[in-house]
């Protein structure tokens, strides 16, 4: 009986260890189909978004009036981050979702230089392009026809800019020193935090990595908070790549219970 008993033991162990493994790999398996499904999800509204956004500006050439969508997507975009952070900035932005679904395919995805990150230059760009659209409304003022027509060259010209930023360093470069971005960012800075159960999280860096804003999630582990905090687009697809579950946004359900 006690020969029994002794065998039995490390048989459970085994067993216990075989089934802890399956669980992992079924746990895993689990989490990179819900990445997926998420990430499809998520290009699919930006593909519509993106492809809108095109047709937008092609036919503003022919409608100079459609250019008056620009200051619309700018309250838009800072009314949203009021509430809910830079979400806008996520699909909902039209040039945000081109540069993700298309811009993306032909990106070398490169680092974003902390240069047009920084404060001076975010400042810099909005002062310009606001000091230029304040000039070019009070010189074509009462012409709405004229005003909408700058509009539509004004986000062709910024197209073009992120476009060869695109090529050469990475699709969301210009989301770093778009106006609207920048101040959507100061807006919502504080609107739905990324929270991390520090003691989980094992610095496998999958987080940055899915993160379209190359931000590094993990930071929070040691310095409470992550840099450039503000232009966490709130896509969720950091919390749901992680494989121990450690990020949640604060005021939400974990993506992953």
């Amino acid at each position: 009986m006690s020969g029994t008993g002794r065998g039995a033991a490390p048989m459970r162990d085994v067993a216990e260890r075989e089934e802890t493994g399956r669980a992992v790999v079924v746990s895993f398996k689990e989490r990179k189909q819900a990445l997926d499904g998420m990430q499809r999800v998520r290009t699919s509204k930006q593909l519509v978004m993106g492809a809108g956004f095109l047709g937008l500006l092609a036919a503003g050439w022919v409608f100079p009036l459609i250019g008056y969508f620009i200051p619309l997507c700018m309250l838009l975009g800072i009314g949203v981050a009021l509430f809910r952070g830079r979400t806008w900035c996520n699909w909902l932005c039209p040039r945000g979702s081109f540069a993700d679904a298309l811009l993306k395919k032909v990106s070398p995805g490169r680092r974003i230089p902390e240069l047009f990150r920084s404060l001076p230059v975010r400042v810099g760009m909005i002062a310009f392009l606001m000091a230029m659209l304040a000039f070019q409304i009070v010189r074509l003022w009462p012409d709405a026809y004229a005003i909408g027509g700058f509009f539509v060259l004004l986000l062709t010209i910024t197209t073009g800019v992120g476009i060869l930023l695109a090529l050469f360093v990475h699709q969301r470069t210009w989301c770093y020193v778009c106006p609207i971005g920048t101040m959507s960012s100061w807006v919502g800075a504080k609107r739905r935090p990324l929270a991390m159960e520090r003691e989980s999280c094992t610095e496998c860096k999958l987080c940055a990595r899915v993160c379209p804003m190359q931000l590094e999630p993990r930071e929070l582990k040691y310095a409470g908070h992550i840099s450039h905090r503000g232009d966490c687009l709130k896509c969720g697809l950091c919390a749901e790549s992680c494989p121990e579950g450690a990020l949640s946004f604060r005021g939400l359900q974990k993506v992953r219970g």
